[in-house]
């Protein structure tokens, strides 16, 4: 089974590189935004993976609700700030 965890965390990996690349070359701020947001999804689920490699998931469970509230919080100050200016187009 942690063979298995261990193959869901490099592809994990592989995705986020994937929205890394959507978040530095993405064609406005809009598409830079949600992959930097999903990067951030997608780190809580290796997060959660490691934890069940390890057999600690309660401690990776609060460690990803912490990374997940200040993933939501730069979402929202994004938003807010992009609201606010209305400069949509880097």
């Amino acid at each position: 089974m942690i063979d298995f965890f261990l193959i869901l965390c490099v592809g994990m990996c592989v995705l986020v590189l994937l929205c890394l690349y959507r978040a530095t070359y993405g064609p406005d701020v809009l598409n830079r935004a949600a992959g930097i947001s999903a990067i951030g999804t997608k780190t809580l689920i290796i997060l959660l993976l490691m934890g069940a490699i390890y057999d600690r998931v309660e401690m990776f469970v609060d460690i990803s609700m912490v990374y997940a509230l200040l993933n939501f919080i730069g979402t929202v100050v994004l938003a807010k700030y992009l609201e606010r200016t209305g400069d949509v187009s880097w």
